[in-house]
């Protein structure tokens, strides 16, 4: 029997990320339209990803199942203001209007985590409950629960979200 090789343990030093946030995005396609719809909103994230939006730390991709293709993905950011300006700008706001618009079956949800205190998540389309879903309860994202900076900050002056409250209801 061979000498046992102890494990390489490492930590990180965040003290220079006081604000850093992390946010866990996912796509579930129940069927081809919707895995169709998936793929090409995956494509439109990685081209604004790929603009190294100021803020961005990292992004990786993954997969959480392939049946039924749930693809995943998650960020850091230096702080919740960078992740803001970004959806609220440029190709971001594009791809996010359009899925809003007409998921095609498709369903997408993130959960965001912040370094200096605050969960929020949002879950559009989703029919099989995900992350915090499967435990907490469940309430629309309406009026004050609308907006992710308003889910982090109760009370606190959110800006305006990509896509407003009246205009996706007027999609409905």
């Amino acid at each position: 029997m061979g000498k046992a090789t102890p494990v390489r343990r490492q930590t990180v030093d965040l003290s220079g990320y006081p604000d850093l946030v992390v946010i866990y995005l996912g796509m579930r396609a129940p069927s081809l339209k919707a895995l169709g719809a998936a793929m090409k909103t995956g494509k439109e994230i990685g081209r604004a990803v790929a603009e190294r939006p100021d803020g961005l730390l990292l992004h990786e991709s993954f997969l959480f199942s392939l049946f039924p293709p749930h693809l995943g993905m998650r960020q850091y950011w230096r702080d919740l203001d960078s992740l803001e300006r970004w959806t609220r700008e440029g190709l971001h706001r594009g791809w996010w209007t359009t899925f809003l618009k007409d998921p095609k079956g498709a369903s997408f949800w993130h959960e965001t985590y912040r370094r200096s205190g605050g969960f929020e998540a949002i879950y559009d389309n989703v029919t099989e409950p995900v992350g915090m879903m499967r435990f907490a309860p469940v309430a629309q994202a309406k009026g004050p629960m609308f907006s992710a900076r308003a889910r982090l900050d109760p009370g606190a002056r959110a800006p305006a979200a990509p896509v407003g409250e009246a205009e996706l209801q007027q999609a409905d």
